[in-house]
């Protein structure tokens, strides 16, 4: 059972559908909450449990939050998996930047044409409107002053308008009315027996025109009244707003609807915002604002029926010639009642193609040119966004290209494949980074090569280092006479500095420290060659020489040698000679060492040394007084034909001889060296001690001078009590 789930663990896991986020936790939480509740209510509805009902409300609550929250995780993780790559989240880019604003300006374009196009069309028509309003109003003012004159010259003043109506055919549909104060004289009437004049409301002027609404009926009407004698003369013209009209405005147009009725102005009172609903719930559909404050139009319940429609929508006069269509409203005065709330409503149907016509109608000749420079504009801009387009995808290929192209280099790099390089086919700042990475991944190459190296040559200098511990005294004999101790630590690896007690019998030793100059492998190799070479000549009969050959000499040399040193008993200016020698002729000329050597003989307590170079030993009496051992010559290896003095010095009991090299008293701080003089100071001090315990309390305040810095040279000690 638990492999069961670690293993749907691991299958949601690598889906991405374990939830790990907050969100997703809640959103799990929520629908888990929302199933169980869904259970209850189906269980407790076929139980017919009264609680069922109440966890409806609940379980939708619970479904609308699941469906928020998975809708966020999964714009999370389409997100996650789109956008991880570089070149999409580029793409994303360029389209909120480049795109999305071009979208956008193209359909604030678009809009605003579409409604540049039906205010032109609607315009087109209410001008029409207010043209036929104007020609009617100028004609009735013309008739009104004729009546007029023939009255005041004592003519009944019917012929002025009969002659209107007979020359003028716009007149054959226009009704006519004249009124002397109160008294209606006339009533012409397109037909013999036409309607009855209208009544002059109380609310007219000495003029007025508009459209007007009586008995549910829309006219175009003109008033004019003319003093005439002690009297008023008023003459009305009108002529029905109809299906007639309607045709006239829709000529060359499109299809043009009147809604005579069902639009109404509300007034929106301080507070109630500019959409305001009646009370019947009926529909607003724009806001309208006057002087005297803002109206919003009221459709009713229903939505308005036309009372004429004129007209028919153009055919298509391209492939793309879109139908626009648009509403306005014609202001309508009851004639009764002087009320200006109920406007009338123009709806017109028609074709780009046709309103383009019209707009370009006035100019003529120059229309063609004005078509010619829009669709070179339209070409221009077009042309430069595709060129725009093209630049862009091209940068953005560049960019992420190069991305890519990274990344699979950072795959080959972490797969320990550093010869992988960037191919560069680009001069800019994206190539310089390719460039960057290749000698990057050149430096890694050469920087692994040299670790390899460097590797390699530690585990030499461990090797090396083993070996060269072997070389140091481990199991030293000691003398009945003498007790001696070394000590030496390396500031590397390995060390350059020597040291030897060689046992020769039963009362005498050799005692050897010395210095090799350079530090690491070289100054190793050398201290090891000493080493061989002490011992080697150091154990043999030197007066007898059977073989004159020295280590790296050439035979005709070290004959001489051999010649010169042939009746001489075993001696350490002897074995010092012989050595430098060979060090000489095996050596580069900048390679030397210092060495001091010494045989000790216990019957007699006596020392006889040399020193090559070496800092002085020095043997320290009972008393604390000193004396320095520096008989000898000059370092080894450097010259030929070096001869060295050798002195004897006795070695009373309990007096203690001290052999160091430069890494004991050279050591500086702040305060200066560490010195010969404190060194002294210190085994004086200690004399009591057993040699190791002296040897570890100079070491340690050695490392307490040093401190924190790096010891800077090897550190060798040789110490000898005489007993």
């Amino acid at each position: 059972m638990t492999l069961s789930l670690r293993y749907l663990r691991m299958k949601l896991a690598d889906a991405g559908l374990l939830p790990t986020s907050k969100v997703a936790k809640i959103a799990w939480y929520v629908l888990a909450m929302d199933v169980l509740l869904f259970v209850l209510q189906e269980i407790g509805g076929w139980l017919k449990l009264s609680f069922a009902q109440y966890l409806g409300g609940w379980v939708s609550f619970l479904s609308f939050v699941a469906i928020l929250l998975f809708l966020v995780l999964a714009f999370r993780w389409i997100r996650a998996r789109m956008l991880w790559r570089l070149r999409n989240r580029l793409i994303v880019t360029y389209v909120f930047i480049g795109v999305i604003p071009v979208v956008l300006l193209v359909a604030l374009a678009v809009g605003s044409f579409y409604l540049f196009a039906g205010q032109f069309a609607t315009f087109i028509v209410t001008t029409g409107l207010d043209s036929e309003l104007v020609s009617l109003e100028s004609a009735n003012n013309a008739i009104a002053q004729q009546v007029a004159a023939q009255m005041r010259h004592g003519g009944s003043g019917t012929t002025a308008f009969e002659d209107v109506r007979q020359e003028d055919k716009i007149w054959a549909g226009r009704q006519i009315c004249v009124w002397l104060g109160k008294k209606a004289v006339v009533n012409s009437t397109p037909v013999g027996d036409g309607p009855a004049p209208p009544l002059l409301p109380a609310h007219l002027g000495n003029s007025f025109h508009g459209v007007v609404r009586d008995h549910d009926h829309l006219y175009l009407r003109a008033v004019q009244t003319v003093p005439v004698g002690g009297d008023t003369l008023t003459v009305l013209s009108s002529e029905p707003f109809d299906q007639q009209m309607l045709q006239e405005l829709a000529t060359n147009l499109g299809e043009i609807s009147l809604y005579a009725v069902g639009l109404n102005l509300r007034k929106v009172e301080p507070g109630q915002g500019k959409k305001v609903a009646s009370n019947d719930g009926s529909k607003v559909a724009l806001t309208i604002s006057k002087p005297e404050g803002d109206y919003v139009l009221d459709t009713g319940n229903e939505a308005p029926k036309p009372t004429y429609t004129a007209g028919t929508v153009p055919p298509l006069a391209a492939r793309v010639d879109p139908q626009v269509t648009f509403f306005t409203t014609v202001s309508v005065v009851d004639w009764d009642t002087n009320n200006r709330l109920s406007p009338a409503g123009i709806g017109v149907q028609t074709r780009v193609s046709k309103i383009y016509q019209r707009l370009f109608a006035a100019l003529g000749e120059f229309a063609p040119a004005v078509e010619f420079g829009l669709l070179f504009m339209a070409i221009f801009f077009g042309v430069i966004e595709m060129v725009a387009l093209v630049i862009g995808t091209s940068l953005t290929r560049t960019v992420t290209g190069t991305v890519a192209q990274l990344y699979d280099a950072t795959s080959h790099i972490n797969r320990g494949d550093f010869k992988h390089r960037i191919p560069v086919r680009s001069n800019d700042q994206v190539a310089a980074l390719a460039n960057s990475f290749n000698s990057m991944t050149a430096s890694l190459e050469k920087l692994i090569e040299e670790q390899k190296e460097k590797q390699k040559l530690e585990n030499e200098l461990v090797i090396a280092q083993e070996v060269q511990s072997q070389l140091f005294p481990h199991h030293i004999t000691q003398l009945a006479s003498l007790e001696v101790h070394g000590f030496c630590r390396p500031a590397s690896t390995v060390s350059g500095d020597y040291y030897d007690f060689l046992t020769l019998d039963s009362d005498r030793m050799i005692l050897a420290v010395g210095d090799i100059s350079g530090k690491g492998i070289s100054a190793a190799l050398l201290m090891a060659t000493i080493h061989s070479a002490v011992r080697a000549y150091s154990l043999q009969d030197i007066p007898s020489l059977r073989e004159p050959m020295a280590v790296g000499t050439a035979p005709g040399s070290a004959t001489m040698v051999a010649s010169r040193l042939h009746n001489l008993d075993v001696s350490p200016s002897a074995l010092l000679s012989l050595l430098n020698h060979q060090l000489y002729e095996s050596t580069p000329s900048e390679k030397y060492a210092t060495l001091f050597l010494g045989i000790y003989n216990g019957a007699e307590r006596q020392l006889t040394y040399t020193n090559g170079g070496h800092l002085p030993p020095i043997v320290m009496s009972e008393d604390g007084s000193i004396r320095r051992l520096d008989c000898g010559g000059t370092v080894v290896g450097l010259f030929d034909n070096v001869v060295y003095e050798e002195r004897s010095v006795q070695l009373r009991k309990g007096e203690i001889l001290l052999g160091y090299s430069d890494g004991v008293t050279e050591p500086e701080n702040d305060f200066g060296e560490f010195g010969e003089q404190r060194l002294i100071e210190l085994v004086r001090e200690n004399r009591e001690l057993p040699l190791p315990r002296i040897s570890e309390i100079v070491t340690a305040a050695v490392d307490d001078w040093i401190g924190a810095n790096k010891q800077p040279d090897d550190v060798t000690l040789v110490l000898a009590r005489a007993r």
